[in-house]
């Protein structure tokens, strides 16, 4: 039976539309018809989920709580949030969205346990409400997999980088901002890193595998396949 997806969105726009970029074009497909059906909801009103996780700002709850009933009004078979931080309220969201929900953090720990069995140590480029909301170092403690965090004069790099005037939310996805991320995980596989996480959703948009002398986890485009083949499609090859 085909599925309908439903994407959480506008955590940034950009990130959003690249995931759903990310379903079109991993779908096998020959004409329009042969793509998946997709609803949308891009609110970038939600509250900056850093500023909340640190306590500088409002919870973004009510307003994800409020995109999901409107997804599943709407007639989404299961929901997928393309935000990273956001996951920090991933609990709350699948206990009250009455609606099958993914986890891409979920996601990228069994795409690691079918593909790098052997993993062990795995550096993370994520937003600072990520990393101290530690929800990467939880998800893949489950597997004895260790996290590897940039120190902090690397993490402002990454955040200038991420939401600086001339960063990556800021609409620049060239020059300084792949600049900056990209040494940063050189540093994290100096360290020992074995692969490079995307943990922030920002990131796959100026970083990717081929830049990196490791491999690359980016579970948006890990979640994308999975979405493509749970809403009864076929991946592309």
């Amino acid at each position: 039976m085909k599925k309908t997806i439903g994407i959480l969105g506008g955590m940034g726009p950009e990130a959003t539309a690249y995931f759903f970029e990310l379903i079109i074009k991993n779908t096998e497909a020959q004409k329009d018809q042969d793509h998946i059906p997709v609803l949308i909801y891009s609110n970038p009103k939600v509250p900056p989920r850093t500023d909340a996780i640190l306590k500088k700002g409002p919870s973004p709850l009510p307003l994800l709580l409020q995109g999901t009933k409107i997804l599943r009004r709407a007639g989404a078979d299961f929901i997928v949030m393309p935000c990273l931080t956001a996951h920090f309220y991933y609990p709350q969201l699948l206990a009250r969205a009455e609606i099958p929900f993914l986890s891409l953090l979920d996601e990228t720990l069994y795409f690691v346990q079918k593909n790098l069995c052997g993993l062990k140590k795995a550096g993370l480029i994520a937003s600072s409400g990520t990393l101290e909301s530690k929800l990467f170092h939880k998800t893949f403690a489950k597997k004895g997999i260790d996290i590897i965090d940039p120190i902090p004069q690397e993490q402002q790099q990454v955040m200038e980088a991420i939401f600086g005037k001339r960063g990556i939310k800021a609409g620049k996805t060239s020059g300084l901002p792949k600049k900056l991320i990209l040494d940063v995980a050189k540093k994290l596989v100096q360290r020992g890193a074995e692969a490079i996480i995307a943990g922030c959703t920002e990131v796959p948009l100026v970083l990717k595998e081929e830049d990196l002398p490791a491999p690359f986890l980016e579970p948006m485009k890990i979640t994308a396949l999975v979405c493509i083949r749970k809403a009864g499609f076929r991946v592309r090859e």
